[in-house]
């Protein structure tokens, strides 16, 4: 299936429609500009395995690029919009894209790329231009809305967010079957149930890889799907009532954000459509997910991978209650605890995660850190730690290299972080390990509370008592700091390391 297919038969479908503005695009519309942006490519002399790179905020002009590079059988890199200049001209550089496309919304920061990226032989701006940049525009007008005779089935590259240094590309071998033949399973309409008068939100950012791949998904069946700009808690909410949305995707911040809302808020919304709501991309608190279910109701699920693709692990709301804290069981892979001498541990061991049987990845143009992410039994991992419980169920621990050791013990600061978010005042929080004489690290909290104006010594002490009384002293921050807002992605990864890496340099030592 592809969207050409729902096209032909229902043409007025609205395949997406922007959350705020509440503009729609058509089967039809998405068809005829996405067979205009393909023509576009090949009359630039892109052929297949080639690369475009895409820095857009959720545009409506995102997904009729994207499904233009798709039906080409080009690579796609979408970059997020929250980068700076540098970060974008390595990304851009370093996936060697032909095609660079943005929007006038994003000039100041290209604009100082315009004489850079050799391998870039042609610029295209949306809304408007400036010098070095074409129209998109009115460059896939005089375009064809036919399709192309070579169509072929594309993929997305997408970059790991790091934080340290610069990230890699995750590439992944292109399809061999025809654009629109033999595609995957789609995990929507298998796993979650969704049909064809199904209503998916996606909350976050498009070039994100779980929002890419699903809305992807979504649209190639012909599900219509509700596109939010930016998210906010009581705007989630409203969309869910006014569209009637039936299946949605989130990130546990998403979740503490609305819970967070005041009740007469939160609760005078009719979120009763909902027939699925999916989170994903960091762990969720149990008390967190505990309300969600209470409120939203058995229709929360979870899963675990990443962009790599190299395994799927999920479970539904019944499971998850059986299993509190668990993300579930691996559905296309096996699971496989490892210590640090590669050696399988026992269930109720945590160790390094790895993947065996899932799909196949490399970092581009790095083989030290592909190699680095491979067991020598030929499994992948993403770095992240955890263990099996009896009935194969996995839970997640944290990232290894967030570990503390302090005084030779061994502290995952997830365990704190996701106690202190329950506390009432508490918007945000990092926690980590700061230098410390005696015990080589301690453990420090950085809190983002509800009201900068709360943040005081007294409550500092209150929230090390409340973790105090809730896990090990061991295990709790020897002091906390207030931040206005923490250093998060939009997808809810937390920038941790930004925050140990300033403590680390203030204290003269290396993290």
């Amino acid at each position: 299936m592809h969207p050409g297919i729902i096209a032909e038969s229902t043409p007025d479908k609205i395949a997406y429609r922007m959350a705020a503005t509440g503009q729609a695009v058509t089967f039809a519309e998405l068809e005829a500009t996405a067979n205009q942006g393909a023509h576009l490519f090949r009359s630039l002399g892109l052929k297949r395995g080639d690369h475009i790179a895409i820095l857009l905020e959720n545009h409506p002009r995102f997904f009729q690029i994207i499904w233009a590079a798709q039906r080409s059988g080009l690579y796609y890199t979408a970059i997020s919009w929250r980068l700076q200049q540098e970060e974008v001209e390595y990304i851009v550089d370093n996936c060697e894209a032909k095609v660079f496309i943005t929007s006038h919304e994003r000039r100041a920061v290209v604009e100082p790329l315009v004489d850079k990226s050799p391998n870039v032989t042609a610029r295209f701006m949306l809304d408007g231009t400036i010098d070095g940049f074409e129209s998109w525009e009115d460059a896939i007008g005089a375009q064809p809305t036919t399709p192309i005779a070579d169509q072929a089935e594309g993929m997305s590259m997408l970059y790991s967010s790091g934080t340290t240094g610069y990230p890699k590309g995750i590439k992944k071998p292109l399809p061999e079957q025809a654009y629109g033949e033999g595609e995957d399973i789609n995990l929507m309409k298998v796993l979650y149930g969704a049909d064809d008068d199904s209503i998916y939100l996606s909350p976050a950012p498009l070039y994100h890889a779980a929002p890419l791949a699903f809305t992807m998904g979504l649209l190639r069946q012909g599900v219509q799907v509700i596109v939010m700009e930016h998210f906010e808690a009581e705007h989630a909410l409203e969309c869910i009532q006014d569209y009637r949305v039936t299946h949605s995707q989130w990130v546990p911040t998403m979740f503490v954000r609305m819970l967070k809302l005041p009740e007469e808020v939160r609760l005078k919304y009719d979120v009763s459509s909902l027939r699925c709501a999916i989170h994903a991309a960091a762990p969720c608190p149990i008390p967190v997910k505990e309300q969600m279910i209470e409120w939203w109701g058995p229709v929360i699920y979870e899963y675990y991978a990443g962009t790599e693709g190299n395994g799927f692990v999920q479970l539904n709301s019944e499971e998850w209650l059986a299993h509190k804290g668990s993300v579930g069981r691996p559905l296309n892979c096996e699971i496989h605890i490892c210590d640090d001498d590669g050696e399988e541990v026992p269930a109720g061991e945590a160790g390094t995660i790895y993947f065996g049987g899932g799909g196949e990845f490399e970092y581009y143009k790095d083989q030290e850190k592909t190699a680095g992410s491979r067991h020598p039994k030929g499994w992948s991992t993403l770095g992240d730690v955890g263990y099996l419980d009896e009935d194969g169920y996995l839970y997640l621990t944290d990232r290894k290299h967030f570990m503390i050791i302090s005084g030779g013990v061994n502290i995952y600061p997830q365990e704190a972080e996701n106690v202190l978010i329950t506390h009432e005042a508490v918007m945000d929080v990092a926690v980590f390990g700061v230098p410390n004489e005696e015990f080589g690290e301690e453990v420090k909290a950085v809190v983002q509370p509800k009201d900068m104006a709360d943040a005081t010594p007294e409550l500092a002490i209150e929230l090390m008592d409340f973790c105090r009384s809730k896990l090990s002293h061991v295990k709790c921050p020897r002091s906390v700091d207030f931040r206005e807002e923490l250093p998060r992605h939009p997808t809810g990864k937390l920038y941790k390391r930004l925050l140990k890496d300033e403590y680390w340099e203030k204290a003269g030592a290396a993290s």
